[in-house]
């Protein structure tokens, strides 16, 4: 504590008075110990630790608010309502239910409508050997990029289509639209379009800095639906045999979006 001179004593011998505090930093000091309210120091100033110049969050204790997290309430009530979704399809279509009769009268007047070389062409969007080769290329840009575990996530996911839609189809047993061989719920070209460009755009998503990120999903979902309609029109499969797979497929592509989304943060982007 700096403290001014002592006075000298007067001529008539008086007695030297006490040093009196200057207004400075000790009386600051003074005040800090006293009633400051920081516990870190005790003139009031900010410690010099990048701390200490923290602001208090919301809950009053040091540092910012946390960042916020996804949605993974929405995420899980989405994949709920397309297991239910897709629950209550199958059960209908076993149990020949309402649905499964009003599916088969819409499906009949449908099949056969519209350009039949265009429809075959929407469908065979659905086909291994044209949505494939889209998977694999964003797997192998997702792996130069660094992002192995989300191409591991997709490759997954899309071994999982056939090991689902075939016991799926021989379970279920139903004739198509214009044959009576069976095994033709769900459909696999749906669902192999829309886990193969699902799944790309989700990849290609991750690993480039669009501004538009919506695009490439957009396009993917466009893509899908084309393939059911070309499906649909040219009498290969039921219009419930399409949803169907869309649900059974959307709740695989919310899991592994689920599952690209907690290794975003632990995989290198170069």
């Amino acid at each position: 504590m700096r403290e001014t001179p002592r006075p000298r004593g007067t001529a008539g011998g008086s007695r030297a008075a006490r040093p009196q505090p200057r207004s400075g930093r000790a009386l600051a000091h003074t005040a800090g110990a006293s009633g400051s309210g920081t516990p870190h120091r005790s003139d009031g100033r900010p410690p010099h630790t990048p701390r200490g110049v923290r602001h208090t969050g919301p809950t009053g204790r040091p540092g910012t608010s946390p960042p916020v997290p996804g949605r993974p309430a929405f995420l899980l009530t989405a994949c709920a309502a397309l297991a239910a979704l897709f629950a209550l399809l199958t059960w209908q279509v076993v149990s020949d239910g309402p649905l499964r009769r009003l599916d088969e009268r819409v499906g009949g007047q449908l099949a056969g409508r519209g350009p039949q070389g265009l429809a075959q062409v929407l469908a065979d969007l659905g086909s291994m050997p044209v949505a494939l080769p889209v998977l694999v290329l964003a797997l192998a840009y997702a792996v130069r990029r660094g992002a192995r575990r989300d191409a591991l996530v997709a490759a997954v996911t899309m071994a999982l289509v056939p090991a689902l839609v075939v016991p799926l189809k021989i379970w279920t047993d139903r004739a198509g639209p214009l044959t009576s061989d069976t095994g033709y719920y769900p459909s696999g070209h749906t669902a192999t379009a829309m886990v193969a460009y699902g799944g790309a755009a989700l990849l290609l998503t991750r690993c480039t800095a669009s501004r538009r990120p919506w695009v490439m999903p957009a396009a993917a979902g466009v893509l899908t639906a084309a393939t059911g309609i070309g499906l649909v029109l040219h009498g290969y499969h039921w219009p419930l045999d399409v949803l169907a797979s869309g649900c059974l497929c959307g709740l695989l592509l919310l899991l592994s979006s689920m599952g690209t989304r907690r290794s975003s943060g632990r995989t290198p982007r170069r």
